[in-house]
């Protein structure tokens, strides 16, 4: 296994049962409580685990959703979800989808104690991987050395099957061409976002009327999100995202700049009572990127999470997803009852899968904004975000819409949820407008 972060550890936990020895190798150490760590830089902004994420993730770890909120989580149903759409702000309504914020020192430490009681599993912390063992034809395993020492040793670690899941930075396309594999197809989308991040007491005095709020992008003409979250410890956390063109200053200064210009005034006077409980963060993740290792890949090599699809993290897309590919993972394992090429080609296959909706969702939605590199065109696309305004308009007072759009958004209905005959027969009926919702 490269990499022991959050899709490395599902990995490892699907695998239990049907490998001998896993072996986790990870650059980090591990610290002894939820902590940030270096090897997730995107671990201090905003996370949530969408509906379909926490739904994989207790198939996989029966009681880990307990666990969590044992732990500090917040259940947040979508109902609790103050949501400025572009169109408006969306119904309300009594929500039966939810998610879970924390966060993510407190998930992956979560997650991490479970896979440390597993027998089967071992760990090489603080150490690199260097390349991979093997031919065009199959991965047979990977060479290691110490972390941070050009000079150390560089040893082999054989495996039957080898599980990349060191994320949106892997140096797998790297090491593969090293062995003389053809590269994978990609595609890739780039809406040049950026990300500013602080931590916050929650204020006392009167409840807000929400758990969690969420100002939408409106492309063209407005490149700039905000969402705050309830974090363990009575806390929240608000990040602020921007697309290319509009990103924040470092600092305070460019964080409260970034408040000052969203398109609605609420989370700026939310945040104004609180009491700041840790410095400005920034983030500039890169491009989004999908490599179809599923179509081109040696046998026995498996890739998951960030490694295998980067998204735009507006979305709130990545770790769901990283749980989806988990039990895809699972799903083969128990499929051909043993590792080997067979079971890592369902396996790509299946993760493949997992990872179609939010890919088009969110590569299709980046290329609305002008500045946004690559990406889906043409007529599909176009009569895809006509279609998908009505709806949304729609969604702001008809709450059976907005229902099967929240759905959608967390990964548990495909898109063609928007189709169904009620859905619509509502956006038809209203032409897709409508009075939005009052706030």
């Amino acid at each position: 296994m490269i990499g022991g972060g959050l899709a490395g550890m599902l990995a490892a936990w699907a695998l239990r049962g049907y490998a001998e020895r896993i072996v986790v190798v990870e650059r980090d150490r591990y610290p002894e409580r939820p902590a940030f760590r270096s090897g997730v830089p995107q671990g201090r902004h905003a996370h949530l685990l969408l509906e379909a994420g926490h739904r994989a993730l207790e198939e996989l770890m029966p009681g880990a959703r307990e666990e969590l909120r044992a732990a500090g989580a917040v259940r947040v149903p979508m109902s609790g979800v103050r949501w400025l759409s572009a169109a408006g702000w969306l119904a309300k309504y009594e929500s039966e989808i939810a998610f879970l914020s924390c966060t993510r020192p407190l998930l992956d430490h979560t997650v991490l104690r479970r896979v440390r009681g597993e027998p089967t599993v071992r760990w090489l912390e603080n150490t690199d991987v260097v390349g991979l063992l093997g031919t065009p034809a199959e991965v047979t395993g990977v060479q290691v050395r110490a972390r941070g020492d050009a000079r150390a040793q560089v040893r082999e670690v054989r495996a039957e099957m080898v599980v990349d899941a060191s994320g949106r930075t892997s140096w797998l396309p790297s090491w593969l061409a090293q062995l003389g594999c053809p590269p994978a197809p990609e595609e890739r989308v780039d809406a040049g976002v950026s990300y500013v991040s602080r931590l916050y007491h929650r204020a006392a005095g009167p409840d807000p009327g929400f758990d969690a709020l969420y100002l939408q992008t409106r492309a063209p003409d407005v490149p700039r999100l905000g969402v705050v979250l309830p974090v363990e410890d009575g806390r929240w956390i608000a990040s602020l995202g921007s697309m290319r063109g509009a990103q924040a200053e470092p600092g305070t200064a460019g964080f409260d700049r970034q408040l000052r210009l969203l398109r609605d005034p609420s989370l700026r006077e939310l945040l104004v009572r609180a009491e700041p409980a840790g410095a400005v963060r920034g983030f500039w993740p890169g491009p989004g990127v999908r490599r179809h290792y599923e179509r081109r890949a040696p046998g026995g090599l498996v890739v998951i999470g960030d490694a295998v699809c980067t998204f735009n993290p507006v979305y709130g897309q990545g770790i769901t997803v990283a749980a989806l590919g988990a039990r895809a993972l699972r799903a083969a394992a128990e499929r051909h009852g043993s590792i080997g090429h067979r079971m890592a080609d369902t396996a790509r296959k299946g993760i493949a899968a997992a990872t179609n909706t939010a890919w088009m969702l969110s590569s299709s939605e980046d290329v609305r904004f002008p500045a946004t590199t690559g990406g889906p065109a043409g007529l599909p696309v176009r009569a895809q975000h006509r279609y998908l305004d009505r709806v949304i308009r729609r969604a702001t007072v008809d709450p059976a819409v907005c229902n099967a759009l929240h759905e959608v958004m967390s990964l548990v209905a495909a898109p063609t949820a928007l189709m169904r005959p009620a859905v619509l027969r509502s956006v038809l009926r209203g032409g897709g407008s409508g009075r939005p919702a009052s706030p």
